[in-house]
């Protein structure tokens, strides 16, 4: 059983989000919040695996809440719920550490893949949105020298797929650059995640972009 958070601050958007879940057997709407100090409070208070985040909210938005919801100890996985993909909270609360992020109006399906998807620990990212993500990031950061110890404890292939992931590169597309299976693929990310420390491909984006690993506008190199 999965449990879920709604945090909107429109009432009617929380009724028509439980409405719709609480009819599945395998997610659990445990409770409601109207903005992002309740969303915290609420957390604490019901202990949710997937918190459904709004953006724009009065007294906290859903930046500041997934923040600091996510730099908890035990802290659930938070699907951002944005109206346009382009919204500029969107970035700021992936790099809050949010797993990914679902248009209102995506079907129904889709939020019911999201939140099993985000639950099981994978981030729900497309390839497109981590290249917006990375384009954002580029914009506002001048990229540093990367601490000469970041990557000694992965392997050639390990670094390589962590650019190639940093550049927005589906497993898919990844797999097919480098002529070996998505499992494979898989297997080797896994692995670097695990190496570095990093959740899910967010981090891993913001990680080599903070550490100056990609620079901006220049295709991966050999490894």
């Amino acid at each position: 059983m999965i449990r879920v958070l709604i945090v909107d601050d429109q009432e009617l958007i929380r009724i028509g989000f439980r409405l719709f879940l609480q009819t599945r057997p395998d997610l659990e709407v445990v409770g409601e919040a109207a903005d992002g100090r309740e969303a915290l409070d609420r957390a604490a208070e019901l202990r949710p695996d997937v918190v459904l985040m709004d953006v724009r909210m009065p007294r906290m938005d859903g930046v500041e809440a997934t923040a600091r919801l996510t730099a908890a100890d035990d802290p659930p996985r938070v699907l951002i719920l944005t109206t346009y993909d382009l919204d500029e909270y969107v970035f700021g609360a992936l790099r809050a550490g949010a797993s990914g992020f679902l248009l209102k109006d995506a079907p129904r399906e889709r939020l019911l893949e999201a939140i099993r998807v985000v639950h099981q620990g994978e981030a729900l990212l497309s390839p497109s949105i981590t290249r917006r993500l990375i384009e954002d990031y580029a914009d506002r950061t001048d990229p540093v020298r990367p601490p000469p110890d970041l990557l000694a404890a992965l392997t050639p292939r390990e670094r390589e797929m962590l650019l190639l992931v940093a550049r927005g590169l589906s497993n898919q597309e990844i797999a097919s650059r480098l002529v070996v299976t998505e499992a494979t693929v898989k297997s080797h990310i896994g692995s670097v995640f695990a190496k570095l420390h990093l959740r899910d491909r967010v981090q891993a984006v913001v990680l080599a972009y903070e550490n100056g690993l990609v620079v901006p506008g220049r295709r991966p190199g050999p490894h």
